[in-house]
């Protein structure tokens, strides 16, 4: 094992309570009062809960644990996405809840593919496996033979770069599927072009209304299309590719295949600057044949290189206004010679948007906000990403979005104090995005005072805003005190222990904090978090610490409180002494044996590098 594996390790999560009552005590007359609400009334209230919900509603007291072991052979959908569970614990859980046709699972710790295998069944129609870095593709014949009325299946591998065995494996589950209606397919970690699609045409089951496949092969799949058209009832509605490059031949293809498509999500990433192929307007000009789409992204990713589609402009982007007049969903990334006039084309003719999206378009100015009064009131989520000309003012009118829950100016470096006060005017506001914004202590006081219900938010790399900045966000026991769950003040050198402190004190709500490269937290702040088992702090689910340079290799204090992080499901250590200190390391690991601990630099839950590393 290298040394990028040997940091990336598991602990537990549990802990209990060591004999003392916790929040399933009924010291009080709270169990007597349950006998006001009939058997019928508590079941109703449990019908509406997620597994973990339940699993929670069953400490609070006899009688729920009652209802609730009545109810759990009825649950239908279990998603147990963010739960690292190993392979006893998986079983148990499953066998928990009998019934389910829904399973969603976290695989990070299944050590080969019985951990999986030994739970599939017939019932189960729509299966999501996350982060499988164990898992082999003989799982895919496996799940076929098993779960025969399968009609939706998503799998993330991390690859083996071996595309001949993968694509006879999934022929040996296409073929044993027939109901199958959705199937997404990601493998990471391998090299260039894993999917060869050519040869799956035959098998795949005329129910298939939804792709997604990443990473494929442009040319390829072209050819791939050009032969699965022709079958009887292959009818996709929802197309999903990650490709090498877009070019004109994909677009044209795909519009001409599948004119019947609702969904289409692009995206590339080319290895080259080069154009050669690329996409220009007549390729955007063919959506015009997709009548039914109302849900359109097209992003040119920069993770090979600082690419971008260099053939498109204006044009291209009136083409789109005019041939999808009946978009909900629009997300365009990498469009460098487009400006707002081409932006505002879809923004007037799109009148029922719900979801706007524009990523590093170095063309976007203040003006695209202003065109959007004739849609204003009906989105929901707008994201401005790496728009460098944005500045503040594109935020004043931003009060008229009456139904606006998502906003993200992430990279937007000339957003300022002024975009707090107009953010805030924004009631409706749930999750918020400034990362790299100007702002200061004031902006944030600004924010704090507009009283939002946010539950996400991130200041990340806001490198001017100070510990009094977070005190007066949360002065006053406002909303965002009652509603905050996730929180991201990551690369800030002026955060320290005292703003660790408020956040820990206010945020009652608080389940997920990013304090990675937060050079100014010191082991008392990890202390804290560690010593108040009935604290705010003790719910705390993800903590970040990665390249925290202030903490010491004692920072997490051995051997651990029984209490101590006993609701912590992931915890990032990356780049610190504690890691460097192999022994406090391991023992972390041995006394948290269901707690993720990332030793690598892996952002909240391994979402971004789990495929490069093992858990132990």
């Amino acid at each position: 094992m290298d040394e990028t594996a040997k940091q990336h390790c598991t602990g537990e999560v549990g802990g209990g309570s060591g004999g003392k009552k916790g929040g399933g005590s009924s010291d009080g007359d709270f169990e007597p009062s349950m006998g006001r609400f009939t058997d019928h009334i508590i079941i109703d209230v449990l019908e509406k809960m997620d597994l973990a919900s339940l699993c929670t509603a069953a400490c609070v007291s006899p009688t729920f644990n009652s209802a609730v072991a009545y109810r759990l052979p009825f649950v239908s959908s279990s998603d147990l996405s963010g739960f690292y569970l190993d392979e006893e614990n998986l079983k148990h859980v499953v066998r928990t809840v009998p019934g389910t046709k829904s399973l969603t699972i976290e695989c990070l710790r299944m050590r080969n593919d019985s951990s999986i295998i030994n739970i599939l069944g017939e019932h189960i129609e729509d299966l999501s496996l996350l982060k499988c870095t164990h898992l082999s593709y003989d799982i895919l014949r496996a799940i076929g033979e098993r779960c025969p009325n399968l009609r939706s299946f998503l799998i993330e591998f991390a690859g083996c770069d071996a595309p001949e065995l993968f694509k006879r494996k999934l022929a040996e589950m296409l073929q044993k599927v027939p109901l199958l209606e959705s199937l997404s397919i990601t493998i990471r970690g391998t090299s260039r072009d894993v999917f060869d699609v050519r040869p799956l045409g035959q098998f795949l089951p005329p129910s298939l209304k939804k792709l997604k496949l990443q990473q494929t092969d442009a040319r390829l799949f072209v050819l791939w299309l050009d032969a699965v058209r022709k079958i009887p009832l292959f009818n996709l509605r929802s197309l999903s590719l990650v490709l090498d490059l877009i070019s004109d031949d994909l677009l044209i293809t795909v519009v001409h295949s599948l004119p019947h498509l609702v969904e289409l999500d692009l995206e590339d990433r080319p290895f080259t600057l080069s154009s050669v192929g690329d996409l220009t307007n007549i390729g955007l000009q063919a959506l015009k044949f997709c009548e039914c789409l109302i849900a359109l992204s097209i992003v040119r990713s920069k993770r090979n290189c600082p690419a971008s589609f260099t053939r498109v402009d204006n044009k291209g982007m009136f083409h789109v206004s005019e041939g999808c007049k009946r978009l909900e969903s629009v997300k365009l990334g990498g469009f460098a010679k487009v400006t707002e006039a081409g932006y505002s084309s879809i923004l007037y003719s799109c009148r029922n948007l719900k979801k706007f999206e524009v990523l590093t378009s170095p063309l976007l100015s203040d003006s695209v906000i202003d065109n959007m009064t004739g849609v204003a009131r009906s989105v929901v989520e707008l994201r401005l990403s790496s728009c460098s000309l944005l500045t503040s003012e594109a935020l004043e009118h931003l009060s008229s979005f009456r139904k606006l829950e998502v906003l993200d100016t992430s990279g937007c470096e000339r957003i300022g104090d002024q975009a707090p006060f107009y953010i805030s005017k924004v009631t409706t506001l749930t999750r918020l995005n400034l990362a790299k914004a100007r702002i200061t202590d004031v902006g944030l006081a600004l924010l704090g005072a507009g009283d939002l219900p946010i539950v996400q938010l991130c200041i990340r790399k806001c490198e001017k805003v100070t510990d009094k900045g977070i005190k007066s966000l949360f002065h006053a026991d406002r909303k965002i005190c009652k509603t905050l769950s996730v929180l991201d003040v990551g690369y800030i050198p002026k955060i320290t222990d005292a703003a660790i402190f408020t956040i820990a004190t206010a945020a009652k709500a608080l389940t997920d904090l990013s304090l990675r490269f937060c050079n100014g937290v010191t082991d008392a702040a990890v202390q804290m978090l560690m010593d108040r088992p009935n604290h705010n702090s003790s719910q705390l689910q993800m903590l970040d610490l990665c390249s925290c340079r202030g903490l010491s290799a004692e920072a997490i204090m051995l051997p651990l409180p029984l209490y101590a992080f006993h609701r912590l499901r992931w915890l990032g250590i990356g780049l610190t002494d504690i890691v460097a200190k192999r022994g406090i390391f391991s023992a972390i690991c041995e006394a948290r044996p269901r707690l993720v601990v990332c030793g690598v630099c892996c952002d909240f839950g391994c979402c971004d590098g789990w495929q490069w590393h093992n858990v132990r």
